[in-house]
């Protein structure tokens, strides 16, 4: 099936909704997007490419659909988004995944502050949030639920994301790809090497995420992946493990 353009150069946000809306659950291409809010919110159906930068809340209570971006995308992609994908072939900014509870987000580069807070989970709803960069500080913060996968491809040499990882964190687990310790860790998580049960989770997001963007798997794989999540034993003084 060939997928309908929009024109999406100089439209206001609320009309290319509405233009979108009006093409139902067709495949759909937009050209020259910049800025425009709320696009594909809550979109059940289709597949949705976007050539430009999305303005915020891209996919907001997205249900279904698929959205690809080629380029960056702004705040609050994905929010509150319960079902479909979003492909984002750059970077993407702060809150990231807001409180989503399903489906899945792809990022190729980086994300800003506050990455998947408020995630959550229930049952067979687990939604996943896969960066390929580093992320901004509080990466996790109030997480109930889900997975955040951070691979930090392009910041080998530190740990790939900010400080206070995981605050208010109380569900779901975050793994990072580093052999660097973390930096301003709240005490109530702790961090520890990946097992064997984790690797059953972390590889088949990589290689999803290895094929939406051509990377080789072994580019990944050649560091070492550790976990964060909730210290269910409490506090302590030394609330990480630092893999060695």
């Amino acid at each position: 099936m060939i997928a309908e353009t929009i024109n999406a150069h100089g439209v206001d946000f609320q009309l290319l909704n509405e233009q979108i809306a009006a093409q139902g659950d067709k495949s759909l291409i937009l050209m020259g997007v910049l800025g425009q809010r709320f696009l594909a919110a809550g979109r059940k159906q289709g597949s949705l490419t976007i050539h430009g930068v999305p303005g915020n809340a891209l996919g907001a209570y997205l249900n279904g659909a698929e959205l690809t971006v080629l380029g960056n995308a702004q705040d609050a992609t994905g929010d509150t988004m319960n079902a479909g994908s979003i492909i984002i072939h750059g970077s993407s900014g702060d809150a990231t995944g807001y409180a989503m509870r399903g489906g899945e987000i792809y990022v190729k580069g980086r994300v800003g502050h506050r990455a998947g807070i408020h995630m959550k989970a229930y049952k067979e709803n687990v939604p996943h949030l896969v960066v390929g960069g580093r992320a901004g500080s509080f990466l996790g913060e109030y997480q109930a639920g889900g997975v955040i996968l951070l691979l930090g491809l392009d910041c080998e040499d530190e740990f790939p994301a900010g400080y206070y990882c995981g605050t208010g964190m109380h569900g779901g687990k975050i793994y990072i790809r580093t052999s660097h310790p973390p930096k301003g860790l709240p005490p109530h998580v702790c961090f520890r090497p990946a097992n064997v049960e984790d690797s059953a989770v972390i590889r088949p997001l990589v290689s999803r995420w290895c094929e939406l963007f051509s990377v080789p798997e072994e580019d990944v794989f050649n560091c070492p992946f550790h976990v964060l999540e909730p210290d269910t034993e409490g506090a302590d003084e030394q609330h990480y493990i630092a893999n060695k």
